[in-house]
């Protein structure tokens, strides 16, 4: 059909988080996957306004809106040419290896503090 498969956009998100965090903090997701905690999504919602296209250039602005005690919660607008596309978000909560709710680490916590709240991809 020409049009981006509607999975694919939480694909994009994944890439925005994975970033912002890399960008914010230094640490890599792979750092965050061995360490004692993990993030994972509990809630993904996406609001199509207009369809991305095939070989289109996307840009993705991802921030966090906000931590809880343990969770994280983002917010992705996806663009071309400056058109907003579409607008989701997630929420993640923070786990340790056998998958018990543990607090939001002060490393991540920082990730919604404004100068580094905020990443752009392409």
């Amino acid at each position: 059909m020409g049009v981006v498969y509607h999975g694919n956009y939480f694909t994009y998100f994944e890439m925005g988080r994975t970033e912002l965090l890399r960008e914010a903090t230094g640490v890599s997701y792979r750092d965050v996957e061995e360490s004692a905690t993990k993030m994972v999504v509990v809630k993904a919602e996406c609001n199509f306004m207009k369809p991305a296209k095939y070989d289109d250039l996307l840009t993705l602005k991802t921030r966090v809106l906000r931590t809880t005690r343990a969770s994280l919660e983002h917010e992705y607008r996806l663009f071309r040419d400056g058109e907003l596309l579409a607008v989701g978000k997630t929420k993640l909560a923070t786990v340790d290896n056998s998958g018990k709710i543990v607090p939001v680490p002060d490393w991540i916590k920082n990730l919604a503090r404004p100068r580094s709240g905020e990443a752009a991809t392409k």
